[in-house]
């Protein structure tokens, strides 16, 4: 028998307010459709950091998040959302990955500085949510290729060893994917850095 979940907030309130700023920040066809609750509510209650429905859910509230599933099925505009919801102190931004790999091409290897350790002339790191991991390419600066991504993912695991900083992610790849792209290094320490939500591989696409 499944024992009820005790938290101190009302889910469907909280939906609620989600979809109002969903419509806010998408227009008024905005919705958040009940096959996705199971997902939503993994998102709300480690947002929220309401400890008795994470440990019933099993999310670690001291890890990122990796949140998965296929093309159109709402990871960036969910993400998007909780950064809304997030309390003050667990704010973070929304970073696509293809910006930060043409800003590669602009700037160099800076930019591995700046999603790691923080801006230049800024001692503190930042929490990210790098979107849509996957979607950028290997890149030659100089002529030296680099994968950009892989060199940030590592770095910021020492942050987090050492510092605690969070990382979030959206992808549509799989583990199996993400060691392609990136190597059983990064495979193993996203394990350690964040905790796995995944929408069904059969997601509908929620743009069409």
């Amino acid at each position: 028998m499944k024992t009820e979940i005790k938290t101190n907030y009302n889910y469907q309130e909280v939906i609620y307010w989600l979809e109002q700023k969903g419509i806010e920040l998408y227009g008024n066809q905005f919705k958040i459709i009940d096959t996705d609750y199971p997902i939503v509510y993994k998102l709300i209650a480690y947002f929220l950091k309401d400890e008795p429905s994470c440990f019933q859910y099993g999310i670690n509230v001291n890890k990122g998040i990796l949140l998965t599933g296929p093309i159109g099925c709402g990871k960036t505009s969910l993400m998007t959302l909780m950064k809304h919801l997030a309390p003050i102190g667990n704010k973070f931004s929304v970073k696509p990955c293809r910006d930060i790999s043409f800003e590669f091409i602009q700037d160099g290897y800076q930019i591995i500085h700046k999603y790691s350790n923080g801006k230049l002339y800024q001692s503190e790191p930042r929490t990210y949510c790098f979107d849509d991991l996957g979607t950028e390419n290997n890149l030659k600066y100089f002529g030296n290729e680099c994968n950009v991504m892989a060199e940030i993912l590592l770095s910021r695991y020492d942050l987090f060893i050492s510092k605690k900083l969070l990382t979030h992610i959206t992808t549509n790849l799989s583990a199996t994917e993400i060691e392609k792209h990136y190597g059983n290094r990064v495979r193993s320490r996203l394990r350690e850095l964040c905790n796995l939500i995944a929408f069904d591989n059969v997601a509908k696409d929620k743009r069409k």
